[in-house]
């Protein structure tokens, strides 16, 4: 094990552990992971070199109103990367199911606890939203802009992460200023080795990139233990390095 995965907030981590599903809302299930664990082997200082959010949803979101009666939602999460924390997703599990058998006044409620709950965890202001039913045409999952890059028809045989697959990815004398995307990124879990998806955007300007060596470079990540959210981080250092 590395030192990063014997970090204290791993090891208080539910990850990898028998789990006693509650009902009872209980705020002490979340779990933060600090950003800092990652970021200074990554060189990256206080001034952060990047901008962006992490987005979660939970899609079965529910608990009791005032009288018992259950209510459901889908929960949208917006979590800034200047947070002092990641929110462990098993914790954040257990905590959205801890709301099941738990009574609340309506939604307003609701929203104000999720918000308190996950901005103290996170270390950092969270954005929420919760849809009923009847508010689905309001509800949007997360559009990306740019090209998508998942169709090009490359042959992969490399699943290990391997930044050199960036290094003559930049070779083109073509200057641009583009915005391009992959679902295509996923990594294991440190503890569990359970799968961790993501999807990510990369807007850009300079001489333009390969995109069969940055999509390469994507999905050499497959096998690679990290959470998404860092290697998200992981994957802009390497482009600032290898680009110009």
């Amino acid at each position: 094990m590395s030192d990063y995965e014997q970090h204290p907030s791993l090891k208080n981590s539910p990850l990898g552990k028998p789990t006693t599903y509650t009902g009872d809302y209980d705020p002490d299930l979340l779990q933060p992971v600090p950003r800092s664990i990652n970021r200074d082997a990554l060189g990256i200082e206080t001034l952060l070199p990047f901008q962006g959010e992490d987005v979660w949803y939970g899609y079965e979101t529910s608990w009791l109103n005032s009288k018992g009666k259950p209510q459901v939602a889908v929960l949208k999460c917006s979590v800034p990367c200047d947070s002092a924390n990641i929110i462990e997703s098993k914790s954040f599990k257990l905590y959205l199911n801890s709301f099941n058998q738990s009574r609340f006044t309506g939604k307003n409620e609701i929203m104000r606890i999720l918000t308190k709950d996950l901005s103290a965890c996170a270390g950092g202001e969270i954005a929420i939203s919760l849809f009923r039913p009847d508010e689905i045409d309001e509800f949007t999952p997360t559009k990306f802009p740019g090209a998508c890059i998942d169709g090009l028809d490359i042959a992969i045989d490399h699943y290990q992460l391997d930044s050199e697959l960036l290094a003559s990815a930049f070779d083109s004398p073509q200057r641009v200023d583009e915005t391009v995307h992959s679902h295509l990124l996923k990594s294991n879990c440190l503890i569990t080795g359970q799968p961790d998806w993501g999807s990510l955007i990369v807007c850009y300007r300079g001489s333009q990139i390969s995109r069969e060596n940055l999509l390469r470079y994507i999905i050499s990540f497959r096998q690679h233990n990290e959470f998404h959210e860092q290697c998200i981080e992981r994957i802009f250092i390497d482009l600032m390095r290898y680009g110009d």
